[in-house]
């Protein structure tokens, strides 16, 4: 897969966090750096860039576009709209595969934006893609030819796996579900880490033992043919400690909770999208 970006003309538009993780990852496939180009607007990090990656970083959206066989959106979801019809005539002339990496802008929004009907692939990857971790849901429009889905599926694979959703509306729950997920994990472990200390164990110790202990289990579940319910079942003796501890979080319906949350972020993610989609999209503050 990854031989499908080696040669190709690769566009980011904003620097961010997100972009240096994809860049670092389709540099590591072994992608030429002269064919890597970004437009960011802050001097500072236009220099970072640069020195890190040895790639061409300029301040100049329109000049970015150009040559570029993909562009791939980076900007913060309110400046869409702006971003995107500033850069409607240069796209349109070339038509190169527009990726989106901005979370809840929707397809339908871009593409009246850009002013024709263009090649989209929309992605949501989570914040693990900044280690190479991540969890990248995409979706393709009818514009979007094969060549140009392997294209997008290469350059989101470079940070973690990648999983095409036939449904626009599934990325809501996609965003549900991997976009705020590691938050989820994160407050699990920050609450073992608190109770851990409260137990009378040290920092150093009862952190080391909730990282290992949370990748332990991934890595377990990863590797495994088994459903997370066996392996649960696996490591729960029954009348021993697990149980009892599984039995105390059963009883304040943890899986209620859970359903509760995932439908909130879900719904907040469809209230979102109707916003940014909105003629003021641009001047909402998130």
């Amino acid at each position: 897969m990854p031989s499908q970006i080696t040669n190709q003309n690769i566009s980011f538009i904003g620097g961010g966090n997100m972009a240096i993780s994809l860049i670092g990852g389709i540099l590591h496939t072994g992608c030429d750096r002269e064919c890597l180009w970004v437009s960011e607007p802050d001097a500072d990090r236009r220099d970072a860039l640069a020195e890190g990656f040895g790639i061409h970083v300029i301040d100049d959206n329109a000049k970015a576009v150009e040559k570029a066989d993909t562009v791939v959106f980076a900007v913060k979801p309110q400046m869409m709209r702006q971003v995107l019809q500033a850069l409607a005539a240069p796209i349109a002339r070339h038509r190169p595969l527009v990726v989106s990496i901005a979370a809840g802008v929707r397809e339908p929004d871009i593409r009246r934006w850009l002013g024709f009907d263009a090649a989209i692939v929309r992605t949501m990857p989570n914040t693990p893609a900044l280690v190479g971790s991540g969890a990248t849901a995409l979706f393709a429009n009818p514009w979007v030819d094969s060549a140009q889905r392997d294209r997008a599926e290469s350059l989101l694979r470079a940070v973690g796996v990648t999983l095409w959703v036939d449904k626009e509306s599934d990325m809501d729950s996609v965003t549900a579900l991997s976009g705020s997920g590691p938050a989820y994990f994160f407050l699990i472990m920050e609450i073992l880490e608190t109770v851990g200390r409260e137990l009378g164990l040290t920092p150093e110790v009862v952190r080391l033992l909730t990282l290992e202990t949370a990748f332990g289990a991934a890595k377990m579940a990863l590797e495994s043919p088994e459903r997370p319910q066996t392996l649960r079942t696996r490591v729960t003796s029954p009348g021993g400690t697990t149980e009892r501890a599984l039995a105390v979080l059963k009883e304040g319906n943890i899986a209620g909770l859970f359903d509760s949350a995932l439908r909130a972020a879900r719904d907040r993610s469809v209230e979102l999208g109707d916003q940014l989609g909105d003629d003021f999209g641009e001047n909402l503050n998130g």
